[in-house]
C-alpha cells in the first residue's frame, strides 16, 4: 500500500495499470487498493503544481502568516484553526511547535488585498494573540517539485 501510495504522491497521473506493473500486482488490486485510501480519507485530493511565474496571466502573491492564539477550552487550537481555514484566500493552515502556534498560507490579488485580510480578519479573531506576516517573494521548490527551468544546465552556475 506505502508503495502505491508514494507513486501517487509523486505522480497522480500514472494510471492504475501503470503502478501494476511497477508494484507487480494485478491492476485490479492497485484499483481496489486506490479505492480504499479514497474512501478512507487517505487521499483527499488529486491536484497539479502550477508554476505560477511562468503563466502571462495576473500574478497573485502569497503570505506566510505566524499566528499565535489562545487555546480555547476543551477545543485546544481546533476552533481558531477551523475559524481560519474556512476564508478562501487560506489555502494551509497548520499547528506549529515553536515560537507561534499557528502557520497559515494566504494568497490574493496584491499585497494590498492580502494587508487588508490579515488585518481585517486574521488578527481580529478572537483567540488571536499576534500576527507575523512574510510575503513570499520566490518559490524554488514546492512538493518536491523544482521551480527551475529544467532544460537549463546548472553546470552554468559552478563557479570555481
Amino acid at each position: 500500500m506505502q508503495e502505491i501510495i508514494d507513486l501517487l504522491e509523486n505522480n497522480a497521473r500514472l494510471t492504475p495499470q501503470d503502478i501494476a506493473a511497477m508494484v507487480g500486482k494485478s491492476e485490479e488490486e492497485v484499483r481496489a487498493v486506490i479505492k480504499k485510501l479514497e474512501d478512507d480519507g487517505i487521499i483527499l485530493k488529486y491536484s497539479a503544481i502550477i508554476n505560477r511565474e511562468r503563466l502571462n496571466t495576473a500574478d497573485t502573491v502569497s503570505a506566510i502568516i505566524e499566528i499565535q492564539a489562545a487555546p480555547a477550552r476543551e477545543h485546544g487550537f481546533d476552533r481558531i484553526a477551523e475559524r481560519i481555514y474556512r476564508y478562501p484566500q487560506v489555502k494551509t493552515v497548520q499547528l506549529m511547535s515553536g515560537g507561534y502556534d499557528l502557520h497559515v498560507l494566504v494568497e490574493g490579488k496584491d499585497l494590498k488585498e492580502v494587508a487588508f485580510f490579515v488585518s481585517e480578519k486574521l488578527a481580529s479573531l478572537e483567540g488571536v494573540i499576534s500576527t507575523r506576516t512574510h510575503f513570499v517573494l520566490k518559490t524554488y521548490k514546492e512538493n518536491g517539485t523544482y521551480y527551475i527551468n529544467p532544460k537549463k544546465d546548472l553546470r552554468e552556475e559552478i563557479t570555481a
